[in-house]
């Protein structure tokens, strides 16, 4: 009974002229709003600062790795890399470091240790080596986030720690960006 009584109502909506053909109504479309990106923040909050006060570097957890290679194409990639057929980081011990300068970077040098136990047996903490990571110019107060890879299996549970980040300014006399482990004695 609604139903018919619904159809009757549309039927006769449509069959009744317009009184006024000069009364018609539009309706404006709303536009869509489109917030930008917040800016951010300076001086970056979480960060440790250098002893210059011109450098900061944060530690980015999982969870903000994540956010950070949603929006960074080269993260994004570097994350991707396959080894074997398996992601980088899925086959061998990965960290990050998020960097930042006050007045801009020619290049950055990242280093950082490989420590874990030394088997399942003996828990012995030791270095196995160590992370030499270089990233590219960086301008001022903008930020750049450095995926750090080891050459040691994930499944040793090592993790990457000491993680160290200069802002150079002089000509890098090397290939950049660019990765070298080293083995420790």
């Amino acid at each position: 009974m609604i139903k018919r009584l619904i159809a009757v109502v549309l039927a006769l909506s449509v069959c009744v002229p317009v009184a006024n053909a000069a009364t018609t109504t539009t309706l404006a479309k709303a536009k869509a709003k489109i917030t930008p990106s917040p800016s951010p923040v300076w001086p970056p909050k979480g960060f440790i600062v250098s002893k210059d006060g011109n450098t900061f570097a944060k530690i980015p957890t999982a969870k903000e790795l994540v956010g950070l290679a949603s929006n960074d194409k080269v993260l994004t990639k570097a994350l991707a890399k396959m080894v074997d057929g398996v992601p980088v980081c899925e086959k061998y011990s990965c960290g990050a470091v998020q960097v930042a300068s006050l007045i801009g970077c020619t290049w950055w040098v990242i280093t950082a240790d490989i420590k874990g136990a030394v088997s399942s047996e003996d828990k012995t903490i030791k270095t196995f080596g160590t992370v030499r990571t270089t990233l590219g110019e960086t301008g001022a107060k903008k930020y750049a986030t450095i995926l750090i890879v080891s050459q040691e299996p994930i499944e040793l549970l090592h993790s990457v720690s000491n993680i160290k980040a200069v802002c150079r300014k002089d000509v890098p006399a090397e290939k950049v960006p660019g990765t070298t482990y080293t083995i420790a004695p």
